[in-house]
């Protein structure tokens, strides 16, 4: 049932589904794992709101979900700008009259070691990966209370136990664990849900591209496609963790790997990393 004050969006036959009636923002999908996981919660009935930075491409994709008989609405916006994010979230109230999820994807990566990384890519690293959560939550929080609906921060398994060439983009997703954690705290009488996901390696857009130490856009690094989640796959999860309203999901048997060994080995995993690092240096380069 709507939360009282609040207008259900539309059903129709093609979205009906558990999460009929419900709205949900997901930053950064335009493309890769934020699109998948906005055809996730489009199939099941929700109304969903799509942003990202490059119009063509996002207007792409909102055209992809709508000839699927979806609901849905985009927003051009750069979420590590608060007044960007706040027209977000006003676009998802104006369209939909309500928000019950709001789903922070958007963020850069990097490859490159902190000793050769200029501060400037430091910055824009980690703005991305905090201040592209924080702003838009900032902005949704409001209306996520009225109803008592959830937030979830994409993270990474590179935050559980660091990743060399990646500072400032584990840095930032590790931020976001120790977030979600103290707005638990903080918000737990108003039934708001603060969620992490750690994400594993994924297969990628082909034209996927991070940063470099100076600021240039390069390939992502490679990774054996036996390592790989698919995109549906990692939003399979993401769907999951939310209609759940769980506190931390990781991703992948690596993961869980990674997250076992960091807190009962700590100076294991740290060997095996280093050990990585020598013998498979274009899996960090």
């Amino acid at each position: 049932m709507p939360f009282p004050g609040l207008k259900p969006t539309a059903t129709s036959g093609s979205n009906a589904g558990p999460l009929a009636g419900q709205v949900a923002l997901i930053t950064g999908s335009e493309s890769g794992i934020g699109r998948e996981t906005a055809r996730a919660f489009c199939r099941q009935g929700a109304a969903v709101v799509l942003n990202g930075r490059q119009a063509t491409r996002l207007e792409a994709t909102r055209q992809a979900l709508a000839a699927e008989g979806y609901q849905v609405a985009a927003c051009v916006a750069d979420v590590t700008d608060y007044a960007a994010a706040e027209r977000l979230i006003a676009t998802a109230i104006t369209t939909f009259g309500r928000l019950d999820i709001l789903v922070t994807n958007a963020s850069i990566s990097m490859r490159a070691y902190f000793r050769d990384l200029t501060p400037e890519v430091f910055r824009q690293v980690l703005d991305s990966n905090v201040y592209g959560s924080v702003y838009p939550l900032k902005a949704a929080l409001p209306y996520l209370i009225l109803t008592r609906g959830s937030v979830t921060f994409i993270s990474s398994i590179s935050a559980l136990n660091g990743m060399p060439s990646g500072s400032a983009y584990c840095a930032g997703k590790a931020a976001l664990a120790n977030l979600a954690h103290t707005l638990r705290l903080e918000l737990a009488d108003t039934g708001v849900h603060f969620g992490v996901v750690h994400i594993g390696f994924t297969q990628n857009d082909a034209d996927k591209r991070v940063l470099d130490a100076a600021g240039r856009s390069v390939p992502i690094a490679y990774r054996s496609p036996r390592w790989q989640k698919s995109q549906a796959e990692v939003a399979a999860s993401i769907l999951r963790h939310v209609r759940r309203r769980r506190r931390r999901t990781v991703v992948s048997a690596l993961g869980y790997l990674i997250l076992v060994v960091h807190t009962l080995l700590p100076r294991l995993g740290d060997w095996v990393v280093r050990a990585s690092q020598r013998r498979l240096r274009n899996f960090y380069e």
